[in-house]
C-alpha cells in the first residue's frame, strides 16, 4: 500500500464520522455559506508577475514539523500584509497537524482567496470548505478518478467555490476537462518518493491550454526555481516549506516578490 493510499483510507473513516456530524443542509445555515467567494482565477490569469498562493502548514508526512511556533493568524496575516494573491491552509489533522478551525478563523480576516487543502474526495467536504470560508478547494487527480474529478468539480462550481486541480505526472492529463477546470496545480514532488523534480512542471505546461492558470507546487526555495518554472510557463507558484521555516516571514515573502516580478531578461 502507498502512501497515497494509506491516507485516503484514513480520510474515508474521518467522512464517516463526518457525516454523522452534519449534512449538507447544516453546512448551508453556516456563516459563511452564502458569502460571496474570491475568485484566485480572475484576479490572476492576467498577471504579468508570478503569483504567489503562501501556505499555512505546521508540518508534513515527510518532514515531520515544519514550524515550532505556530500560530494560523499570525502567519496568515503576515501573508495578507505582504498582499499574497492567496493562501493555502493545510486542513488535514492525521498527516499535517492542520485544521479546519485554522480555515474559519483566517476566513474571518481574509483579504485574499483562501484555499482549502485536504484530499477531498466526498461531496460533504465540499460543503464543508465553502461553510468555513474556503474560495478554491484542492482536488487530486491520483486521489481521484475522471468521473469524481468532473463530479466534485461541479459541485464546487456550483456553490461558488473554485478548484485547484493538481497532479503530479503527464499521465493524468486524460482525467481533466479544461473546459471545467481552469486553474491547475503542478506538484513536483513524487508521490512515492518524496522526490522533488522541477521539469515535472515544464514536462505539463507544454500540454495545457492558453486560458489555465498554472500553479507549480513543491521545491520552490531559492531564484533559479523561480526562474526555471517562470521560463517553464507557470503563472503562479504555491509555497509552504520555505516560509514556514523562516525566522521572518514577511522579510522572506518580499524576497520572493522580487524574484516573482523580475523581467525574463534576468532569468536562468
Amino acid at each position: 500500500m502507498n502512501f497515497l493510499t494509506e491516507i485516503l483510507n484514513t480520510k474515508r473513516d474521518e467522512i464517516v464520522n463526518l457525516k454523522k456530524r452534519f449534512n449538507i443542509n447544516s453546512f448551508k445555515d453556516m456563516e459563511f455559506f452564502n458569502y460571496q467567494s474570491l475568485s484566485f482565477y480572475k484576479n490572476n490569469i492576467n498577471n504579468t508577475t508570478t503569483s504567489i498562493i503562501a501556505e499555512i502548514k505546521k508540518a508534513s508526512p515527510s518532514k515531520g514539523i515544519i514550524r515550532e511556533n505556530f500560530n494560523h493568524l499570525d502567519i496568515a496575516n503576515s501573508y495578507f500584509r505582504q498582499s499574497v494573491n492567496g493562501v493555502s491552509i493545510l486542513t488535514d489533522r492525521n498527516y499535517f497537524q492542520g485544521d479546519i478551525n485554522y480555515l474559519y478563523e483566517i476566513a474571518k480576516i481574509k483579504k485574499a482567496p483562501l484555499l482549502r487543502k485536504d484530499f477531498i474526495i466526498d461531496e460533504l467536504q465540499v460543503y464543508e470548505a465553502k461553510a468555513n470560508g474556503a474560495d478554491l478547494i484542492l482536488l487530486i487527480c491520483e486521489a481521484l478518478s475522471k468521473v469524481q474529478i468532473r463530479d466534485l468539480s461541479e459541485i464546487a462550481s456550483g456553490i461558488g467555490l473554485e478548484v485547484l486541480l493538481e497532479l503530479h505526472s503527464i499521465n493524468q492529463l486524460e482525467k481533466i476537462d479544461f473546459s471545467l477546470n481552469k486553474i491547475i496545480g503542478v506538484n513536483n514532488r513524487n508521490l512515492e518518493s518524496f522526490i522533488v523534480d522541477l521539469s515535472v512542471t515544464q514536462n505539463i505546461s507544454g500540454y495545457l491550454p492558453e486560458d489555465v492558470l498554472l500553479v507549480s507546487e513543491s521545491g520552490l526555495n531559492k531564484k533559479e526555481d523561480i526562474y526555471y518554472i517562470r521560463n517553464a510557463g507557470a503563472d503562479a507558484i504555491l509555497v509552504g516549506e520555505h516560509l514556514m521555516r523562516s525566522d521572518n516571514i514577511e522579510i522572506k515573502l518580499e524576497e520572493l516578490k522580487r524574484w516573482c516580478s523580475e523581467g525574463p531578461e534576468q532569468s536562468i
